[in-house]
């Protein structure tokens, strides 16, 4: 069983993208934002591929990471 607490940092380190501080979090998104309203979030250009499989897995399974890659989606898309 998975313990780990799901943030947006966690999410980050497991995306392989800088995430020691708030800063690095939002740098990413100011850098990507706004995402086109026809792009899913895994399809996005800026993903590596195993990043956009991780993305694509997570939402299609309602995994556990689901909650938080929605909430990433949602900060793209402001």
């Amino acid at each position: 069983m998975d313990l780990t607490q799901h943030s947006l940092q966690t999410l980050f380190a497991q995306l392989g993208l800088p995430s020691n501080t708030p800063a690095d979090i939002e740098r990413f998104v100011a850098d990507h934002r706004p995402l086109a309203a026809d792009v899913k979030l895994a399809d996005a250009p800026f993903w590596t591929p195993g990043q956009s499989q991780f993305l694509r897995e997570e939402i299609n399974e309602d995994a556990e990471w689901a909650e938080i890659v929605d909430q990433l989606n949602a900060m793209l898309r402001a």
